[in-house]
């Protein structure tokens, strides 16, 4: 693969990564307002303010990776992992939860967005030690 056809790769995964963390903010927001149901959690277990948090986070940082700082991007990345780690820690033994429309769309889109950015930090690293 040329040099051309890999930084379009490069480009177009990056992109991609911004629309996934775009497309969870979103997912987020559905939940918030009730279009994405979450199985059986009850008002105090999905507290609005942390569902808005998590929104913006998303937001916020999918707009970050469009600066291609490797350590926005690591930072990103950890915190994705983290997100996704705790909520298949916390629902383990609840698969409503897991299996519902909002836990499924909104983890697998983190889920392709971590892979996304894992693909671009690689690519950076790859760039930077040439």
């Amino acid at each position: 693969m040329n040099t051309t056809q890999s930084t379009n790769n490069h480009v177009r995964i990056m992109w991609t990564a911004v629309a996934l963390a775009i497309f969870t903010a979103i997912a987020y927001l559905l939940i918030a307002f009730n279009i994405l149901g979450v199985g059986d959690l009850q008002g105090m277990e999905k507290p609005p303010a942390i569902i808005y948090v998590a929104a913006g986070c998303y937001l916020l940082g999918g707009l970050l990776i469009l600066l291609r700082r490797r350590w926005l991007l690591i930072f990103g990345a950890g915190i994705n992992a983290l997100v996704i780690l705790f909520f298949f820690n916390m629902y383990k033994d609840r698969p409503a939860v897991m299996f519902s429309p909002g836990g499924l769309v909104s983890k697998i889109a983190q889920i392709l967005l971590e892979v996304a950015l894992i693909y671009v930090i690689a690519v950076n690293w790859k760039k930077v030690n040439k």
